[in-house]
């Protein structure tokens, strides 16, 4: 005979294979979802006593039990049972236990496919919720270090060489550009992951006069899912997630690997304190970056969970399949990874100390006026395919002199009668970072407007 503590055994006639009962288990890891899986339960017998499906006094004790349950779980007193495979099932088992047969009510009208659904999709919005709290106090600290150091000269590079010179604030801004866009994203996911499945029940719905709506605002979802079948296979939200997740880590890595190169000893731009970093066991003389350094570890397992999800979903037949329950283990990973990422982040960006002396002489370095001396030779009139032409030369004398652009006498420079004694206020660093003043430029009264402009954006 089948035992008889699954509440499915009644077609079976024997008991399941032990692997096979451990193998098909999830609630080892799905237990994280007990919370909302309480929450939904309590709504859905709400509104089934609303409609006539339970009596108020069924409805009542079916709310106690559950309140009781959620103590339990939450001072670690309830006993998780691998037989009984689910978050689902054990709770189910531990309110009917707890109240009697009116605890074998609470499932009339759904099924585990509709409620693993609903579950999933409230704890993601829950931690959708709590990155974002993480996001503002990184966007926040990310404008305050770029307001502070919107005058601090820096070399700007393409190829990972001098290129322009430009200021640190505004290289922040830019990091914040990317955060900007990560953050209106993980937005606009929260909306599509904030649709209710409850109610589809297995597939197809349920013969029960069921209120959706009445649930659905219960449980502070926008609306409810329109397709039954749809409702309880669909993973769009969590693949979305995980896209969003791998953009932003994506981001968090280029900030790390910038990171780790500003602290090392032939940049010498920024210092981070001692408690983001760690030491060495054998070389006493190491800080090493390990916070920057594992945060761009960490967009590797990201991209795979994404991938990993993306392949989950693409071989599935409607409706629900067993293949789903792997969504979990990634998803929980994804959101941990992700939030832990941001909050090292945010406590970490306002204590970056720029090396402004370091970045001023790397500015220096590398030629990189040249573009503002072609700019004076075309505001002179000179063709700019000339003026680049021209200055080219004067790299090459400058370079054969082993100084800068801005030492060479006025007669090496050019020997075209454009070039004035004037010449010299354009090849200083200072004057290259003012000219650029327009909308989205480095200059530093320029930088600190986009600071004004995006603490206005960023929602409180």
């Amino acid at each position: 005979m089948a035992t008889t503590d699954k509440p499915w055994a009644g077609r079976f006639t024997e008991a399941t294979d032990a692997f096979v009962e451990a193998f098909t288990a999830s609630v080892e890891f799905d237990q994280a979802l007990a919370m909302h899986d309480i929450d939904g339960s309590i709504a859905h017998a709400t509104m089934l006593a609303e409609v006539g499906v339970l009596t108020r006094e069924e409805c009542t004790s079916i709310t106690e039990g559950l309140a009781k349950i959620r103590q339990q779980i939450q001072t670690n007193e309830f006993e998780w049972s691998v037989a009984l495979e689910d978050v689902h099932m054990n709770i189910e088992n531990a309110l009917t236990l707890e109240i009697g047969d009116v605890g074998k009510k609470l499932h009339t009208g759904r099924s585990r496919n509709d409620q693993v659904a609903t579950d999933v999709r409230l704890y993601l919005r829950a931690q959708i919720d709590e990155i974002a709290s993480q996001q503002h106090r990184l966007a926040t600290a990310l404008l305050d270090l770029a307001e502070r150091e919107a005058g601090t000269i820096m070399p700007g590079f393409t190829h990972l060489q001098v290129a322009q010179p430009v200021t640190f604030g505004h290289h922040l801004m830019a990091w914040y550009a990317m955060l900007e866009r990560d953050i209106e994203r993980l937005q606009d996911c929260r909306k599509r992951v904030n649709v209710m499945p409850l109610g589809a029940a297995a597939l197809a719905g349920t013969s029960y006069p069921i209120d959706r709506a009445r649930t659905a605002a219960l449980l502070g979802f926008d609306r409810v899912a329109e397709n039954s079948l749809d409702a309880v296979s669909d993973r769009d939200f969590a693949i979305e997630f995980a896209a969003t997740v791998s953009l932003g880590m994506m981001h968090y890595s280029r900030w790390s690997e910038e990171m780790v190169l500003w602290t090392s000893a032939q940049f010498g731009f920024i210092e981070l304190p001692d408690r983001f970093c760690t030491g060495s066991s054998i070389m006493p003389q190491k800080k090493n970056p390990d916070v920057p350094e594992l945060v761009r570890g960490k967009t590797g397992r990201s991209f795979g969970h994404l991938m990993s999800l993306l392949t989950l979903m693409k071989g599935q037949p409607l409706a629900y399949n067993k293949d789903n329950q792997e969504d979990k283990e990634p998803l929980f990973d994804l959101v941990r990874t992700y939030h832990d990422c941001t909050m090292a982040f945010a406590d970490m960006v306002p204590a970056i100390e720029a090396r402004s002396d370091n970045m001023r002489a790397a500015a220096m370095s590398g030629f990189s006026t040249a573009t503002d001396l072609a700019d004076y030779l075309v505001r002179k009139g000179m063709p700019f395919r000339d003026a680049h032409e021209a200055v080219g030369k004067v790299v090459a004398e400058a370079i054969a002199a082993n100084c800068d652009i801005s030492e060479l006498p006025l007669t090496k420079l050019l020997s075209s009668n454009l070039v004035t004694d004037d010449v010299y206020d354009v090849l200083t660093v200072e004057g290259s970072v003012a000219a650029r003043s327009h909308a989205g430029g480095t200059a530093p009264d320029t930088v600190r407007a986009a600071v004004s402009a995006a603490r206005a954006r960023l929602s409180p």
